[in-house]
């Protein structure tokens, strides 16, 4: 698999701190490369998946100034796991005061994943701030994409996994097991979050590569990681994400000034690529790169090569 630390040396940041949202969280912010270069924020996956060391390398750091965090609740960011105050909505509100902290008229928003979701959130209520869009494994929140991927769909691609998943909920609560798990990652029963949050994160950690690849899909077995992950993810999923249904692609008409790529493989299991190639049609200046051999991890060789190109790309790279 390709490395990330061949291609750009261990990059630590220049600048780090927390920004006060005034309703309770402290979101931890960094930023990586080269002060005063081009400007992008990297928005990461989950909700709840937090950012990494490898994300910063997404980037060249000779030519970009990248923002990265950790949106409220997980990673760095305080109260821990926190659900009060956290919708998509709120997100795109952290992202705004990052901008306007950091002083730059528009960047460059890369996403994948749920990064893509709060993406396009952003960028259709703020396109005047975004000079392009990096998108991977597109994920529109719609109910159809939870059913294929929480009820029926990915469960015929992995059945022993998916028995897995489903065997801390009674079989009397199987019919909405996004509902289910909701009861029990926000219940008194600390064991029994805990066990829940663990069957939640696992499940996807093993299902978003093409091959099982263990230094991807092993901090979904951390339970403080799992935590995080599975409340919060929940949390979005079983709100829609603040969305109406169809809402992002509706509105996808807002980015027509946008120059965009879309990046989504073949094999994608959490995120159908049907998704991506509708989003593509509404959005004139989007580039769609099917990646053939690929699952859902930016990780694997040929979606990171195309996002590599990508932000590349942009920055004026030959």
């Amino acid at each position: 698999m390709t490395d990330l630390r061949t291609l750009y040396p261990e990059i630590e940041p220049f600048e780090t701190g927390f920004l006060d949202t005034g309703d309770g969280h402290r979101v931890y912010w960094e930023r990586v490369g080269t002060k005063g270069a081009k400007p992008a924020v990297f928005l990461h996956g989950g909700p709840g998946g937090g950012c990494s060391p490898s994300h910063r390398r997404l980037f060249d750091p000779a030519l970009y100034d990248v923002t990265l965090f950790d949106q409220r609740g997980c990673g760095r960011s305080t109260p821990f796991a926190s659900l009060d105050n956290n919708t998509t909505w709120h997100l795109v509100a952290d992202i705004e005061r990052l901008r306007e902290m950091i002083g730059v008229e528009k960047w460059q928003v890369f996403g994948g994943s749920w990064g893509s979701t709060l993406a396009l959130a952003y960028a259709e209520t703020h396109p005047e701030r975004v000079s392009e869009l990096v998108l991977r494994g597109i994920y529109l929140l719609t109910k159809a994409e939870m059913n294929w991927y929480y009820q029926f769909g990915v469960s015929e691609m992995f059945p022993e996994k998916y028995e897995a998943f489903v065997a801390p909920i009674p079989e009397a609560e199987r019919g909405d097991l996004v509902t289910a798990y909701r009861k029990r990652l926000t219940g008194d029963d600390r064991e029994e979050q805990l066990r829940c949050a663990k069957a939640w994160s696992v499940w996807e950690g093993e299902t978003i590569t093409l091959l099982p690849e263990p230094s991807t899909s092993d901090q979904f077995h951390d339970a403080e990681f799992a935590l995080a992950f599975a409340r919060i993810e929940n949390h979005y999923f079983i709100h829609k994400g603040w969305f109406e249904d169809g809402q992002l692609l509706r509105d996808a008409g807002r980015l027509k000034e946008i120059p965009g790529t879309i990046v989504h493989g073949r094999y994608d299991m959490p995120c159908p690529m049907r998704q991506a190639w509708e989003l593509h049609k509404a959005w004139p200046k989007s580039e769609f790169y099917p990646i053939e051999g690929a699952g859902h991890a930016y990780s694997e060789p040929g979606i990171l090569d195309k996002l590599i190109r990508a932000t590349d790309k942009y920055a004026g790279k030959a």
